[in-house]
C-alpha cells in the first residue's frame, strides 16, 4: 500500500489529504501519473461512490496543471465538448469524473461521443482485501473510535466489498458506540449491522462453535 498525497492546504484537514492506494485502484492512478501517454489531453475517472475518486481528481489537478470536472453525468454535454476541445487547444491535461464511461454512460451527442470515445479510461474497481481494511481502520480513526484489528478483519470478511458500504458500516457503529456508551466489539458490530442490513444473517453461523456429538 502507498499514499499519494495534496499539497499542503488541500484540503484543511490533513486526515482527508491522502488516497489510498492498492491494486484495486493502482491502474487508475498509474493512468493519472503518466498524462504523457495519453492518446489526447483528456481521460476519464470512473469509479464507485465514496471510493476517493473526487479526491484522486483533486490531487490530480494540483499536480500536474491540469483541469477536472466532476459529476460529468451532471453537466450540459455541450459545456463537455467545449472543455475536451479546450483541453487539446491548450495542451492542458482534463480529466472527466464520471460514475462510468461511454457506452454505459449514455452520451447523446455525437461529436462528444466520438471524443470520449478515443479518451483514456482510469477505472476505481471496488476494494480488495488490502483496502477494505485499510479504509475501515482509516474511518474509525477519524471518528476516534477504538477499533481493534480483531474486529476489522471481522468486518472486512462479512460487510459487502463496497466503499459505500465500509462507509455505512462505521456510521452504524459509530452511532451505536455513542448511543449505548460502550466500546467497539464483535458482538455489539454482530447486532448492529445484523438489524442494519449490513451482514446477512446466514454468516453469523460463521461466528458459532462447530458441533461435535458425544
Amino acid at each position: 500500500m502507498t499514499q499519494i498525497a495534496l499539497p499542503l492546504g488541500w484540503p484543511a484537514d490533513p486526515r482527508d489529504d491522502a488516497f489510498l492506494v492498492t491494486p484495486s485502484n493502482s491502474r487508475a492512478v498509474h493512468t493519472l501519473e503518466h498524462t504523457g501517454t495519453w492518446p489526447v489531453m483528456t481521460a476519464i475517472l470512473t469509479g464507485p461512490r465514496k471510493s476517493g475518486r473526487s479526491l484522486l481528481a483533486r490531487i490530480f489537478a494540483a499536480k500536474s496543471g491540469g483541469t477536472i470536472i466532476d459529476d460529468a453525468e451532471r453537466v450540459p454535454e455541450a459545456q463537455l465538448f467545449h472543455a475536451w476541445n479546450r483541453a487539446q487547444e491548450e495542451h492542458r491535461p482534463l480529466l472527466i469524473v464520471a460514475d462510468a464511461a461511454p457506452p454505459e454512460w449514455k452520451v447523446k451527442l455525437p461529436d462528444l461521443r466520438s471524443r470520449l470515445a478515443a479518451s483514456p479510461i482510469a477505472a476505481i474497481g471496488a476494494p480488495d482485501d488490502e483496502l477494505m481494511r485499510l479504509l475501515l481502520a482509516h474511518l474509525f480513526e477519524r471518528r476516534s473510535l477504538d477499533a481493534r484489528p480483531d474486529l476489522i478483519d471481522w468486518l472486512a470478511t462479512r460487510i459487502e466489498r463496497s466503499h459505500i458500504t465500509v462507509t455505512r458500516t462505521v456510521d452504524a457503529l459509530d452511532q451505536e458506540a455513542m448511543e449505548r456508551r460502550k466500546r467497539l466489539s464483535i458482538p455489539l458490530a454482530r447486532t448492529t449491522l445484523t438489524e442494519a442490513g449490513l451482514i446477512l444473517r446466514p454468516q453469523l453461523a460463521l461466528d458459532l462453535p462447530l458441533f461435535t456429538p458425544p
